[in-house]
């Protein structure tokens, strides 16, 4: 199933996505320069593993797991969390933790768009990306 994710996907749309890095407690500047970029998203898979790469203009990350194993994450506003990343009803649950804190980042799939939805507390984020041909 994880198989279907695999691709290069690239934002086309984002909501509320300044108000869910308020809540994560990303700084004013940072939050002015990450508005302004469009990332694209690459999902590779390597045999048990999962590569995830995120790249834009302003920060690119890569984060290399294996389903349901916890593993140390730095996160592109620089938080160092623990996440563990599993497959639930066809959708990539991934879960940080970090200070007593906890993000939730939801990737699934509608109608051939990778739909992003980012939790953290009671803000919601919703980033939608469309495959690149």
């Amino acid at each position: 199933m994880v198989e279907a994710f695999a691709g290069t996907w690239k934002l086309v749309e984002s909501v509320n996505f300044d108000e869910y890095m308020k809540a994560l407690g990303v700084g004013f500047a940072m939050r002015q320069m990450a508005n302004l970029t469009k990332p694209t998203t690459i999902i590779e898979l390597d045999g048990d593993k999962i590569i995830l790469k995120t790249q834009s203009t302003f920060k690119s990350t890569e984060i290399t797991f294996k389903l349901g194993e916890e593993f140390d994450e730095t996160t592109a506003d620089d938080r160092l969390v623990k996440s563990l990343i599993t497959l639930d009803e066809g959708k990539l649950v991934h879960k940080q933790k970090w200070d007593g804190k906890e993000t939730n980042l939801v990737r699934e799939l509608q109608d051939g768009k990778l739909i992003l939805t980012l939790t953290m507390g009671t803000t919601v984020c919703t980033r939608t990306y469309e495959k690149a041909t």
